[in-house]
């Protein structure tokens, strides 16, 4: 019977409803296995995602534990995932370059406040309004995004300043061709194919797990000229950082203040829609305003051990709905999990290709757009108004211009279509 939230009720968090219903060994097993399956997906993308986003990867893992292990622990959906996200690749890249770590720190930590506060003023439910064609066209626009971002690794390409913009940066990277690594673009593509191919034949099988592994060992037994997690950051942390407050400032929050609404934007739709898919394959109802109250102390949490942004995500909390899970504890496990590998076997990430971690996001990306729902889109002259309007805009401005923008024109067609109805 759906687990839908009640007045009284309205901020339990799912994993204290699961206990409360009756939870047994069956049950917890289930949990373990699924959160086993999820660890496995979750360790690649964690360091992928990080790396795409300007910071390390172990940045990235620090994310999945803290984060994922709060989102679960605290949410108001029984299956949600929390960790970082490939949606917000383009916000913490940009962040970072224009503000450094501790202006994304500060950011992330304002973002988790905000995030927090929505859901305990309970207008939470606000965010489901934006326009379908809107959340299309900019989630289009980030995985264009994505893949351009990638396209340095993927190439082994030797860039002194990357551009952030897109076509400032297609113009560095075309101008930087003839530094191009023929070893990296092996590795990517075949990594990135090899993603693609299996999930047609073995959806079951962690494909991406086994191609940054097949790479990281073609790379080292072969010795091929690529660079790596090591050559690049020096490995990962065999374990948490210490917590601790980055520096606080009220120039400085002023500052990072537009980037922190527009975290607190991406993170709200990404968390909800996540938990609205869940919801839609289990037949069970997150409660929205607990949800957001979690990611944003997650996302405050994951802030002060130097993590980067938390929301919900939507591949993993399939995949973990699909492993049978059972409780929010198969969350909270999965981040266990991960933190077991950072103890046990961070050294061994150093090895991995960072052009194989650009296939894994060559396959994000790819995964990110909804191909179909932007050709329906397409065919209604108003939909393809807001949906290119949105999509454009996130492409040549930011995020947040395409999302105001695509609102607005949406708003617009609703206010003249409210005009031209005849009063009766």
């Amino acid at each position: 019977m759906p687990d839908g939230s009640s007045t009284a009720h309205l901020y339990q968090p799912k994993l204290v409803a699961a206990f409360a219903e009756g939870y047994n060994l069956a049950a917890f097993r289930k949990d373990v296995m699924a959160a086993l399956t999820v660890a496995i997906v979750a360790l690649p993308l964690s360091m992928a995602i990080a790396v795409a986003s300007g910071v390390s990867p172990g940045r990235g893992l620090t994310t999945a534990v803290i984060g994922g292990a709060l989102v679960s622990a605290l949410g108001g959906s029984r299956y949600q995932i929390g960790g970082p996200a490939g949606a917000f690749i383009v916000l913490v890249a940009a962040t970072v370059a224009k503000f450094g770590l501790d202006g994304l720190l500060l950011t992330v930590l304002l973002s988790g406040a905000m995030l927090a506060l929505i859901g305990a003023l309970r207008i939470g439910a606000l965010i489901r309004y934006i326009p379908h064609a809107v959340t299309v066209g900019f989630t289009a626009g980030i995985a264009v995004t994505i893949l351009a971002s990638q396209l340095k690794d993927l190439g082994g390409l030797s860039l002194a300043h990357e551009p952030g913009p897109l076509l400032p940066k297609l113009g560095a990277l075309a101008h930087a061709l003839p530094t191009f690594t023929p070893a990296a673009i092996v590795i990517g593509v075949a990594s990135a194919a090899f993603i693609l191919g299996l999930r047609r034949v073995r959806p079951t099988w962690p494909g991406m797990l086994i191609a940054v592994v097949a790479a990281s060992a073609a790379a080292a037994l072969l010795h091929l000229p690529v660079q790596t997690i090591a050559s690049r950051f020096g490995g990962i942390p065999s374990g948490l950082p210490a917590p601790h407050l980055p520096p606080l400032s009220l120039a400085l929050v002023w500052q990072v203040l537009p980037a922190a609404l527009s975290f607190t934007l991406l993170g709200g739709i990404e968390s909800l829609l996540s938990a609205k898919v869940a919801d839609g394959m289990t037949g069970r109802k997150h409660r929205s305003n607990m949800e957001l109250v979690a990611q944003g102390i997650a996302n405050i949490a994951s802030a002060l051990f130097g993590g980067i942004a938390v929301t919900g995500t939507i591949a993993r909390t399939a995949t973990n709905i699909r492993a049978g899970a059972k409780s929010p504890l198969s969350g909270v496990m999965h981040s266990a999990f991960l933190l077991l590998f950072m103890l046990v076997a961070a050294p061994l990430a150093g090895y991995v290709p960072l052009a194989a971690l650009a296939g894994v996001l060559v396959v994000v990306a790819w995964n990110m757009a909804e191909k179909k729902a932007f050709a329906h889109l397409l065919a209604q002259w108003r939909g393809a108004s807001v949906l290119l309007a949105t999509f454009v805009l996130t492409l040549v401005f930011d995020l947040a211009t395409g999302i105001v923008a695509g609102c607005a024109l949406a708003a617009a067609f609703a206010l003249v279509d409210r005009v031209r109805r005849p009063k009766v």
